[in-house]
């Protein structure tokens, strides 16, 4: 492993030699890949420090099978699938359908995403894993074609968070179902707020006049960890479960998240009045949020953070800066919104955990402003601050106080010139606490929607591949608010897309080419691990590209190689690893969705199920090494 410095130097020599390119002129494939970008010269400042790669295993093939295939030399096992019971006393999951609240409140929740591995002991672990939505065409045996209330209080049940333990026999993490710790967090789970957006008036509904107390999580995307030991889940799509049988006239702040008058798929509002926004239009204000659980203490009350700003967050990417503020990258997953960043006020204590938990509840939200040159793919950026009073968020403007830039984080970010972006997902920090990549997963609107220009780290029109950007903090300061970007890669299709910008940059050929990079994450020796959520059809611009599945980059080479393939119609998503990296545990969401012929994980005619994969080496080794 290289110091600190010689990774930072190395880093800058990657960015200052990106290649110049062409104008690129939207909706043409006249300029090729390598004339474009060309990732090959500023690895080389990489590659010539590095005796080997990071990537120590057979790359596996594009696949378009019903199965989970892992490199030769590993093996994956199911650890836990939807419906499974996480308590002693739980009933076994039933496939029919039929079961009803009661049991999906003692059980594993649907469609599995972010997660993060809390040590216990050196064999017991307690992992906390979001559980996003739940497809009512698997979760009823009448496809929610005949909602009751019970189906509303099951399908609420069925989101939210599973906290449970592990332990370790034999070489491998298995579910205790008597662990202490094991909890469920759902749609109607007691929260509390903090921060500045706590107690105002526009968090306050008739079922909680105080505007502190809302009720429940749900649409949980992403994750993040703190060193204090505390699990942060990200609320995304919020919006799809309010709606209304009646008539709602509603904001303009209403519907830039996406909040409408109309009959909501999931149909809560017919049965749960709190989610029919003619009854309570402040409810959804109560939603977008990151909200920090404790997994140690299966009593504690989980905490929406306002400070962390209010929009369809994806993760949230947690470091100690050198000063010892806390800061936070967040991205906002909708086709031309924003990234984000958040510094605390207080300082991070590693002996005071008590003092740690309060960190979040104060200090400064910020969105990037990518400044770019026409002729290169790099540049330099702004941090925005978005705070009352400064850079136009004034009463003028239509805010009225710190409360309300944080509600309509969007509105501010749009107020200060923040630059709109290819869907902004995960967001990873490298181990050397200083280089930071997020994954943009995809944008139709780009080039052809007001307000979203091809250029800067959105290079494509139309973009339906996909992209990672990087970024350097001036000095290496995180609280900074300048930064120097450039592309890790450009997803593509070089077997369709032959001499163009859409085959993808240098570091994508045939043999490993993909759509939407969506998860991300590091392990501890520096392998950047990117998961998919894209378009699998295997036809058209997608030919060759086959299911969803997880890839690892070596950040100093810019070799990338497929790792693993998904069964039919899933997304790859959630990523967190025992102490010793010698067990990955990965989640598969949605197989079989929209009627799709899967069966994973037990096949023959099974009901598809989402799942947690538990990945190991048949030699017991690191995974990847």
């Amino acid at each position: 492993m290289w110091n600190r410095d010689q990774q930072d130097s190395q880093f800058s020599q990657m960015i200052d030699a990106r290649l110049s390119r062409r104008r690129f002129i939207a909706g043409t494939a006249a300029v090729s890949a390598s004339t474009f970008l060309s990732l090959n010269p500023i690895t080389k400042a990489f590659a010539a420090q590095s005796e080997t790669s990071l990537l120590n295993f057979e790359a596996v093939a594009a696949s378009t099978s019903d199965t989970f295939i892992v490199p030769k030399g590993y093996k994956a096992t199911p650890l836990l699938s939807w419906g499974d019971p996480i308590f002693a006393d739980a009933p076994a999951f039933d496939p029919s359908g039929k079961q009803g609240s009661q049991a999906q409140l003692r059980q594993f929740g649907d469609n599995t995403d972010g997660m993060s591995l809390f040590p216990i002991s050196e064999n017991r672990a307690v992992i906390a894993v979001n559980n996003e939505y739940t497809n009512y065409d698997l979760l009823f045996d009448h496809g929610g074609n005949a909602m009751t209330a019970d189906d509303v209080l099951k399908a609420q049940a069925a989101h939210g968070v599973t906290v449970f333990e592990i332990v370790k026999s034999g070489g491998e993490w298995k579910l205790d179902k008597n662990g202490t710790r094991n909890r469920r967090i759902t749609a109607n789970t007691e929260m509390r707020l903090t921060g500045p957006a706590a107690g105002h008036a526009l968090m306050q509904t008739e079922l909680d006049p105080s505007g502190m107390k809302p009720l429940g999580t749900f649409n949980n995307c992403a994750n993040g960890q703190t060193p204090w030991g505390t699990y942060l889940t990200c609320e995304e799509n919020f919006n799809g479960y309010f709606g209304t049988s009646g008539r709602a006239e509603l904001s303009d702040d209403h519907k830039r998240y996406g909040i409408k008058a109309a009959q909501s798929k999931y149909q809560w509002h017919d049965s749960d009045e709190r989610f029919d926004v003619a009854k309570h239009p402040n409810e959804p204000h109560r939603f977008g949020w990151v909200v920090e659980i404790d997994p140690n203490d299966p009593t504690s009350t989980p905490m929406k953070r306002t400070a962390l700003g209010r929009f369809k967050h994806e993760n949230a990417a947690l470091l100690i800066n050198d000063d010892g503020h806390v800061v936070v990258y967040l991205g906002d997953d909708e086709r031309g919104e924003h990234l984000y960043k958040f510094v605390s006020k207080g300082k991070y204590k590693p002996s005071d955990d008590a003092a740690n938990r309060r960190l979040l509840e104060e200090g400064t939200l910020y969105v990037a402003k990518f400044e770019m040159d026409d002729n290169e793919l790099k540049g330099q950026g702004q941090w925005l601050e978005l705070t009352y009073g400064k850079n136009g968020l004034t009463k003028e403007n239509g805010f009225n106080s710190q409360a309300e830039v944080m509600i309509f984080a969007r509105r501010a970010a749009t107020q200060v010139g923040a630059t709109t972006m290819d869907r902004p997902e995960w967001v990873a920090v490298h181990p050397d606490n200083q280089h930071v990549f997020c994954t943009l997963t995809n944008n139709k609107h780009r080039g052809v929607k007001e307000g979203q220009p091809v250029g800067g780290p959105n290079p494509r029109k139309e973009n339906h591949y996909g992209q990672i950007v990087r970024w350097l903090p001036s000095n290496g300061d995180h609280s900074k608010d300048s930064f120097d970007w450039d592309l890790y890669l450009i997803a593509g299709n070089p077997q369709v897309h032959q001499g163009s910008l859409y085959a993808g940059s240098d570091n994508i050929n045939q043999n490993n080419m993909f759509n939407s990079p969506d998860g991300i994450g590091f392990d501890k020796a520096g392998r950047l691990w990117i998961q998919t959520d894209g378009n699998y059809s295997n036809k058209g611009d997608f030919a060759g590209q086959g299911n969803n599945q997880m890839l690892c980059g070596d950040p100093m080479t810019g070799e990338v190689r497929r790792f693993l393939t998904g069964p039919i119609a899933c997304e790859i998503t959630g990523l967190t690893f025992s102490p010793d990296y010698k067990t990955m545990f990965v989640g598969v969401q949605h197989p079989g969705e929209k009627g799709a012929p899967s069966h994973f994980p037990a096949g023959g005619n099974s009901k598809p199920r989402s799942t947690i994969m538990a990945i190991t080496r048949q030699d017991g080794g690191v995974i990847g090494a």
